[in-house]
């Protein structure tokens, strides 16, 4: 904790690191709902029309949220590395 205490920028870091990756785990649950509700069946008729098209919006909504996740991965990547790095080098300054 005095670490976080003598260096500002680490404290913050931490703090965006966790807000990002609580948002990435919110988008990942909400897709893993989204794909429960996925069927994987074949509208050969035209009375399933509606179904083939709730479907359609279904996967719509899925592959929308696959590239904010991505980026929500390497940002929190991103971030977790930055956050350690700084944390080693504030180690290294005091030996």
């Amino acid at each position: 904790m005095d670490a976080l205490r003598e260096n500002p920028l680490l404290f913050y870091l931490l703090i965006l690191w966790a807000v990002v990756t609580i948002i990435m785990l919110i988008l990942f649950v909400w897709r893993a709902f989204l794909e429960g509700h996925e069927d994987d069946q074949v509208f050969i008729g035209s009375a399933e029309n509606h179904l083939a098209q709730e479907q359609r919006a279904l996967v719509s909504k899925i592959e929308r949220l696959t590239k904010p996740i991505h980026s929500l991965m390497f940002a929190s990547g991103g971030l977790f590395i930055i956050g350690l790095g700084t944390w080693l080098w504030q180690i290294y300054k005091t030996f």
